[in-house]
């Protein structure tokens, strides 16, 4: 972004040297000896970065920050004052003012000044366009992401929503596989029914069937009075079946069942209830290759998977990384109680090169516990974790003393050993075709030891 910035200062001198040092930073730089002159071109061309000196020969210099407060809120104004005008200064800054200096200038100061101010431009416009683009999506405002992937998979969404079909979620842990089921939920018309979720995983025949169908009084030990089951709950409604690659086979045929006849029996029962529900399921598993070894029934695939979404990990859209990161250090700074506006430089660094195993739970995860440990307004490289300190550590040490080709072995070898060696895994994280990374494990001699 080139950031329009203006100088105002009855010194020539003044005006010249900030001018040419700022524009060698690549700014966009006029300068002015006057207010009215300023205020005039502020008007045709708004600046986003004002030095205005607090004696002009026109006007004060906080008649010319309240006028630009009024009319372009979003402008940085830094005020510029003597050794004497201190306390001139400080109210500046109770008026709006986004910093001041002092004379004799230092330009270091008004460097630093100018890149502060650009990076708060900047996170205040990604956030405004973050707002204006979850006011936009209604039901989406949760979904943050303006990648290529995530776009087609808002758009699938509201193909999907609207059509009372089974859909299947595929996509790995953390991308965010219910929040596209309550998507789906809220969009349809089935959303003044219920939203019913069940997570699948770790459970026993016996278990799920009594949560999905209910019981009736004395179906076993224990049943001292009849259950309704989560199918029933959700009457007219969504019925979300997480994690469902790792529901037992024997449960897989009453499911089965239940989509084709569109009834239930509860445990114990010998009356049928007809049902009413739409039904979405989700896994991080591959189910296609699930059905193909014969771990999961291939008829229920096919009444399962009438439209498929799938999700992209976050490291297949890292351009959403700093969207994500801006959202949720605001998120955080406002349930803590903090005032952090963003990210030190090293600590960005680290992020954007970081393969987030965990997507983007992780990536929350990570600045909500940050923003916990940060004592300033900025997040350092010290209040990431621990280990991905230890990422930067290598990274940085190494630099310069590795030729290219020790540095992409390892990372390739690091990439490896965070994904328990799952090779198409690595192969997405690093963003290259499968035989490309196979042929340079053979070339760098990463094979795993037999």
């Amino acid at each position: 972004m080139s950031m329009r910035v203006a100088i105002i200062d009855d010194e020539v001198t003044v005006c010249k040297l900030l001018q040419k040092a700022l524009s060698k930073e690549g700014y966009e730089v006029e300068s002015f000896l006057a207010g009215n002159p300023f205020l005039e071109r502020m008007d045709q061309n708004p600046f986003q970065l004002i030095f205005a000196d607090l004696r002009l020969p026109d006007l004060d210099g906080m008649e010319i920050l309240k006028r630009v407060k009024r009319q372009h809120v979003d402008a940085e104004v830094v005020v510029i004052t003597g050794h004497g005008g201190i306390d001139s200064a400080i109210a500046a800054i109770k008026g709006g003012a986004y910093h001041y200096v002092t004379k004799p200038i230092r330009l270091e100061e008004i460097r630093s000044l100018a890149r502060g101010a650009k990076e708060k431009t900047q996170l205040r416009q990604e956030n405004r366009r973050l707002r204006e683009t979850l006011a936009k999506r209604d039901v989406l405002k949760d979904f943050i992401g303006n990648s290529p992937a995530m776009q087609e998979v808002f758009a699938m969404i509201k193909k999907v929503a609207v059509v009372d079909c089974n859909v299947l979620i595929q996509g790995e842990s953390g991308t965010g596989k219910e929040l596209v089921a309550r998507s789906i939920h809220a969009l349809s018309p089935r959303n003044r029914h219920p939203f019913v979720s069940f997570n699948c995983g770790g459970f026993t025949e016996e278990l799920i069937s009594n949560e999905l169908f209910g019981h009736e009084k004395g179906a076993f030990t224990g049943a001292v009075a009849t259950k309704i089951g989560l199918f029933e709950t959700a009457a007219a409604g969504t019925v979300f079946l997480d994690e469902i690659g790792e529901m037992p086979q024997s449960m897989q045929v009453k499911l089965l069942h239940v989509i084709q006849e569109k009834r239930i029996l509860r445990v114990g029962g010998t009356r049928s209830i007809d049902l009413d529900i739409r039904l979405i399921a989700a896994s991080n598993k591959n189910i296609k290759k699930a059905v193909a070894a014969g771990s999961f029934r291939e008829d229920l695939f096919y009444r399962l998977n009438v439209v498929t979404v799938y999700l992209p990990t976050l490291a297949e859209r890292k351009e959403d990384l700093p969207l994500l990161i801006s959202y949720f250090i605001e998120k955080y700074s406002r349930s803590f109680g903090k005032n952090i506006s963003h990210l030190a430089d090293r600590a960005m660094d680290i992020l954007m090169n970081y393969s987030f195993p965990g997507n983007v739970r992780e990536l929350e995860n990570i600045i909500e516990r940050a923003v916990a440990l940060s004592e300033g307004e900025v997040i350092q490289l010290k209040d990431l974790p621990p280990d991905m300190q230890k990422l930067e550590f290598r990274t940085f040490e190494g630099e310069g003393l590795l030729t290219l080709e020790e540095i992409e072995k390892q990372h390739i070898a690091r990439v490896l050993a965070k994904t328990g060696n799952n090779k198409s895994l690595s192969a997405r994280i690093l963003n290259l075709p499968r035989t490309t990374l196979w042929r340079k494990i053979k070339h760098y001699g990463l094979q795993e030891e037999k």
